[in-house]
């Protein structure tokens, strides 16, 4: 099974509010998910971003692929590097 994490659209027309889900990649993009690990609101200023990054740092380790979009927001909040850094340092 292929797990990723990914948006999911929220919000109203116009509007958009996303949940970064895990899910399984054959699942439709606003459909079945396994977990939400955070939120993104791309329409304040500082594109607000929350996180939970135990959970996020423990996806990445089970072989979760984050989308293009995600892999960005991740490397932006330096989740991406403590990911490498545990990574290698064993």
């Amino acid at each position: 099974m292929a797990v990723k994490i990914r948006l999911t659209r929220m919000g109203s027309k116009k509007k958009p509010f996303y949940r970064i889900n895990v899910a399984d990649s054959r699942a439709p993009r606003d459909g079945r998910f396994i977990e939400t690990v955070g939120t993104y609101n791309p329409l304040v200023e500082e594109n607000q971003v929350s996180l939970k990054e135990e959970r996020v740092l423990d996806w990445l380790s089970k072989g979760a692929q984050p989308s293009d979009t995600v892999r960005n927001l991740l490397s932006k909040a330096g989740v991406m590097k403590k990911f490498h850094e545990q990574k290698f340092s064993k």
